[in-house]
């Protein structure tokens, strides 16, 4: 009777009643307020998850699903499938017991997906509408992550929205240049505050962000390393 009333499997209210409460968290543990399980403790998340940051921020979102579920996505380009890759590994860094899936769909990209209860608490960022008609801004947590790795992050806003390439002139001169292009100006300021961290110079031009020092464009080959 209790488990068709609240729509929930017999199994599990058995479990309940026998005192084996879900794996994420024990009886008598205070839990996280956003999802149920146990308290998060973002402090100790790995460095992939900033890097997934960057990759949520320019190519991700998070979608509602039935009871309270809900699934992170990352749409890539099948062209690049060592990003993929990493993608799908800094997924499963960050959430271990949560399934990782790709689906390569007829456009030529790339979906990384994973279900869960937390995503909205690793991404706070998650809300109704598209990015650039909302606020977007780092929690404290996540800013002091960035802070210890901040070229994690710009890694994977390039390798979600951005990309290097050569720059030339009238007179045939070719320069490496990096750009970033983001309609929203939140993610944009995320990008240019986290060059300012390591001293990159940037140039902004609309919705783009140009690094173009030849200092600059070495320094940030040696963390992003080819779009592959």
């Amino acid at each position: 009777m209790i488990g068709a009333s609240l729509d929930i499997p017999r199994r599990t209210v058995h479990d309940w009643i026998s005192g084996r409460v879900p794996a994420g968290r024990r009886a008598g543990e205070q839990g996280c307020q956003g999802c149920g399980h146990s308290v998060h403790n973002f402090k100790e998340l790995p460095p992939s998850y900033v890097y997934l940051l960057g990759l949520y921020l320019g190519d991700g979102c998070i979608s509602a699903h039935p009871r309270a579920v809900f699934r992170l996505r990352l749409t890539l380009d099948a062209a690049y499938p060592r990003i993929i890759r990493e993608a799908a590994s800094s997924v499963r860094l960050v959430l271990p017991k949560n399934k990782v899936g790709t689906l390569l769909r007829p456009d030529h990209s790339v979906e990384v997906s994973s279900f869960s209860k937390s995503w909205p608490c690793f991404f706070p960022q998650h809300g109704p509408g598209k990015k650039h008609l909302r606020r977007i801004e780092l929690s404290q947590w996540q800013h002091a992550l960035v802070t210890r790795t901040p070229e994690l992050l710009l890694r994977g806003l390039i390798h979600s929205d951005g990309c290097r390439f050569m720059n030339t002139g009238r007179a045939g001169w070719r320069h490496p240049r990096y750009v970033f292009a983001n309609y929203s100006s939140d993610i944009r300021t995320i990008f240019t505050d986290a060059c300012d961290l390591i001293g990159l110079r940037w140039t902004p031009a609309g919705r783009n962000v140009y690094v173009s020092r030849k200092a600059d464009v070495a320094r940030m080959d040696g963390f992003i390393g080819p779009k592959a």
